[in-house]
């Protein structure tokens, strides 16, 4: 992405700030977050370019130059950004979501797979408004965290950075634990164990040279082609899953199918639930290159996203612990027996881990510029600079161990819970400190708090996991 820093002319014969004239139609009642309140983009902006495109601007008071280029910049459709938020979605949690369902029985699993959706909604709709105080087309965690908190703003961005580059690692290190699978499936005769084909290493080498060249990419809308091919590969699980299920003699009858079933493991599963919707680190950056970004724009982006998501981690849920019960183990695709449609969904997995790795490195490589800036460093070709450094280092770390459970659970506790709950609400709640309390605040004010306790159970649990294992 190309970082532009807009600047103010402070002539004689023009003003040192903008001025801005509203011009914009008025949210009808039906609007789905209408009840939140007064929208962002019906305020005066903080700074003194509003991102949405309902404001009339006066081209007059600053520079031509800067707003031609960021429209030409601005060319992302909203099938675009539904796509890389939904591919930034649907990861491997889609395969655990059967065995999270068995440790609380299928009708609260149900709901707790709805209410995640509707809060790191809730969370996405926040940042979007929040975006809409931030001049020009530069939204970002940064850039909102100047206009709240500026002393915060480099380690908001440090969390972030950490959270995806170790996600990133983790989708290499499930490839190379993959791929050797999907080659002893399609093999036609046995291979030994010592083979190179089979070695996991070989296989992320294989792989990162493919994702090497989209990781530089600049733009998310740039990856909008992978991320359809992604969604085609989870629409391909689903075929599996149900296929499976209606298709008499394939699977054993279930053990037992629990419609209320609580247990003690739900300790265990409640981060599939509640981070199966983390998508936070990219919305800033749809935000920044829909064409068209006004609040209906934004809307409609997260609700079809979201809603998306949500049908398929139903559907998967549900049909998969229906099909096993309560022996649905943690990978669902390692339960079906095994045949070339099934060996091929295995492929379909490593595709969607595979395609998912770029749309990590993007908002990762966003941070970690913000966090140089910060700290007044500036590498030569930064963008190239910082991108190669981070393709090594996950590559590098990825070959080396093979499992980060523990750290990585330790990372989505306190990062994923940040930019899904806790900053959404706090950012809302501190750009409206100085207005009346609408729906909106008060929402704005339990999602953060319902983030700190979410942080609190999970931080409890992995410590104990940390010292019983």
């Amino acid at each position: 992405m190309i970082w532009i820093i807009p600047y103010y002319n402070r002539s004689a014969d023009k003003p040192s700030s903008p001025v801005i004239r509203m011009h914009m139609d008025t949210p009808t009642s039906s609007s789905i977050f209408s009840f939140y309140g007064q929208s962002l983009d019906e305020a005066r902006p903080l700074l003194t370019q509003s991102t949405a495109t309902s404001y009339t601007r006066d081209d007059s008071c600053y520079d031509q130059p800067v707003v031609e280029h960021e429209e030409r910049m601005a060319t992302a459709s909203p099938f675009s950004g539904i796509s890389n938020l939904l591919n930034t979605i649907l990861g491997t949690g889609v395969l655990a979501m059967p065995a999270a369902v068995a440790t609380v029985g299928l009708i609260p699993g149900m709901v707790l797979t709805l209410f995640s959706g509707i809060t790191s909604g809730t969370g996405l709709y926040f940042l979007s408004e929040s975006a809409a105080r931030v001049q020009g087309r530069h939204a970002s965690f940064f850039a909102v965290s100047q206009l709240t908190w500026p002393s915060a703003a480099m380690w908001f961005d440090t969390a972030i950075a950490i959270k995806c580059f170790g996600v990133a690692v983790s989708y290499l290190i499930i490839i190379g634990d993959l791929l050797p699978l999907v080659v002893l499936a399609f093999a036609s005769e046995p291979i030994a164990d010592t083979s190179l084909l089979l070695d996991r290493r070989l296989w992320i080498l294989v792989v990162m040279a493919i994702l090497a060249p989209l990781s530089y990419l600049r733009t998310l809308d740039a990856l909008r082609h992978i991320s359809a091919l992604a969604i085609v590969s989870v629409i391909y699980l689903c075929a599996i899953v149900v296929y499976h299920y209606f298709t008499p003699g394939l699977l054993p009858k279930p053990e037992q199918v629990d419609l209320w079933h609580i247990t003690p493991g739900i300790f265990s599963k409640l981060p599939v639930f509640i981070f199966a919707f983390t998508c936070h680190q990219n919305i800033f950056t749809v935000h920044n290159e829909l064409k068209d970004n006004s609040r209906r724009s934004m809307i409609k982006v997260i609700f079809w996203a979201i809603g998306s998501a949500a049908a398929v981690y139903e559907l998967v849920a549900t049909v998969g612990y229906l099909s096993f019960g309560r022996n649905a183990k943690g990978n669902i695709i390692l339960e079906y027996p095994a045949s070339p449609f099934v060996a091929g969904g295995r492929l379909a997995i490593v595709i969607l881990v595979m395609l998912g790795y770029p749309l990590q490195l993007h908002p990762c490589r966003a941070s970690f510029s913000k966090i140089l800036e910060s700290l007044n460093i500036h590498p030569p070709m930064k963008h190239y600079t910082t991108t190669t450094a981070l393709v090594i280092g996950t590559f590098i770390i990825a070959i080396s161990v093979s499992q980060l459970d523990l750290v990585l659970a330790f990372v989505g506790s306190t990062g994923s819970t940040a930019i899904s709950f806790i900053l959404p609400g706090l950012f809302y709640y501190k750009l409206h400190q100085d207005k009346p309390w609408t729906c909106g605040k008060t929402i704005a004010v339990i999602l953060a708090a319902y983030g700190v306790a979410i942080m609190s159970v999970c931080l409890t649990f992995n410590i104990i996991r940390l010292f019983t294992e």
